[in-house]
């Protein structure tokens, strides 16, 4: 009768060790989301911050070449630039798009150049 008592301490021990490593491994889970929430919250506002800036714009151009090749173009930010990259983009007249000139704008863009 002694090895029962035995038995249930060794069964019980099992079971609680059991239990409190789960409980840390759903903490590390859950501090494993919020930590990439935070950093995909981090990389927006870096995005969010670099917008409607001057190295924005030439990064834009880059990527779409408002120019005719031969160092003409709009300068880059104007209105007549902001028109030609909705064309290129094939946006421009879209109700959609936002107005010119503003950071929804932008963020527009930036978000089609990613599509």
């Amino acid at each position: 009768m002694g090895l029962l008592p035995a038995s249930l301490t060794l069964l019980a021990g099992l079971t609680l060790s059991g239990c409190s490593q789960d409980v840390p491994k759903q903490q590390t889970e859950q501090s494993t989301m919020q930590s990439s929430a935070q950093s995909s919250a981090q990389s927006t506002a870096a995005v969010e911050s670099s917008l409607c800036t001057q190295a924005w714009f030439k990064q834009v151009d880059q990527q779409l070449i408002s120019g005719d090749g031969q160092g003409h173009g709009p300068d880059l930010g104007s209105d007549e630039w902001q028109s030609v990259i909705e064309f290129k983009l094939g946006v421009r007249g879209d109700t959609d798009v936002p107005n010119r000139h503003s950071k929804a704008w932008c963020a527009y863009v930036q978000q089609k150049l990613s599509q």
